[in-house]
């Protein structure tokens, strides 16, 4: 793998720091009305730049709030590694909020063991932000990833309980973000929300940003199930009669490796990358994301609850 620098033209460059200055703003202007702001890492490539994006709003000064990582203990191995040496190796704090330790703790039933865990990541990250008295949270989602991310303000309002109501939310006028809130209540914030998947990409490029290496392609045993090309793991194993493949895949984001899905590709530089994604017609997570293929209502539902 290679992340060699490919020159974009000006006009993407221009687009890309017109991106960077909005992000910085609703970063520092969070930071300024808000009491305690915490960033979400996941170590996939939205978390991965708006990491950076904090750095450059704050350096040469260390970042004023901790990095959480919400950890279904699903993990590819590739992305803890990376989490662990990007984090702390910048001198971050970072916070682990771990579904394992909420299921031990009873606060969240495991219905079928060894399954996703995405849905109960709520509860655990609920937890984390209650425990340590977050008032906001930062999170990399973009408009652009499915319908009901798309109704999202850049400041999303959450009442005391972590919930989310659409109908409830501020209006944002001129980008004008109003971060007043009571106590008990939270903001999530959303600095990528005009960002598209190729913007990542190309700002990844353009900063010559490290991503964990499964971003890339390599070989990896698979499995094809309901059209998603999944890991073969400890988690998900071939069921009888289920044919073993070895392929040459990719993944466009991270997550939990039971419903996280590869795309096969021999793409192994940054340019490879933005020329696969330039010509995709799927979003990443209508592609390879397994919860993201029901309905926009159930997504909605989800984040009713407090999901990210």
């Amino acid at each position: 793998m290679t992340t060699a620098a490919i020159s974009p033209n000006i006009d993407t460059v221009d687009e890309l720091r017109a991106l960077e200055a909005e992000a910085v703003h609703i970063i520092r202007e969070v930071v300024a009305e808000l009491e305690r702001p915490v960033l979400l890492f996941s170590a996939g490539k939205d978390s991965i730049v708006l990491l950076r994006l904090a750095e450059k709003a704050f350096r040469p000064s260390p970042l004023p709030f901790p990095v959480l990582h919400v950890d279904t203990g699903h993990n590819f191995d590739e992305v803890i590694e990376f989490r662990d040496r990007r984090v702390t190796g910048a001198g971050h704090r970072l916070i682990v909020a771990s579904v394992q330790d909420a299921i031990d703790r009873g606060r969240v039933v495991e219905a079928t063991p060894g399954g996703s865990r995405n849905r109960l990541q709520t509860r655990a990250l609920l937890d984390a932000l209650e425990e340590n008295n977050f008032d906001a949270a930062f999170g990399g989602a973009r408009r652009d990833e499915e319908r009901a991310r798309a109704k999202e303000r850049v400041l999303s309002f959450r009442d005391e309980f972590g919930q989310w109501d659409p109908r409830a939310q501020r209006p944002e006028p001129w980008s004008l973000y109003n971060g007043r809130i009571r106590r008990g209540e939270q903001v999530r914030v959303f600095p990528l929300s005009n960002w598209t998947e190729l913007d990542v990409w190309r700002y990844i490029e353009l900063e010559q940003l490290e991503l964990p290496s499964i971003y890339f392609a390599h070989t990896r045993d698979v499995v094809e199930r309901d059209g998603m090309l999944l890991a073969v793991s400890e988690y998900t194993q071939p069921a009888p009669g289920e044919p073993v493949l070895t392929e040459s895949v990719r993944y466009r984001t991270v997550g939990d490796l039971t419903i996280t899905g590869a795309v096969r590709s021999t793409a192994t530089e940054i340019a490879d990358v933005i020329t696969e994604i330039a010509a995709a017609t799927v979003s990443e997570r209508g592609e390879t994301r397994a919860d993201d293929r029901t309905s926009a209502a159930a997504m909605e539902d989800r984040k009713r609850e407090g999901y990210f």
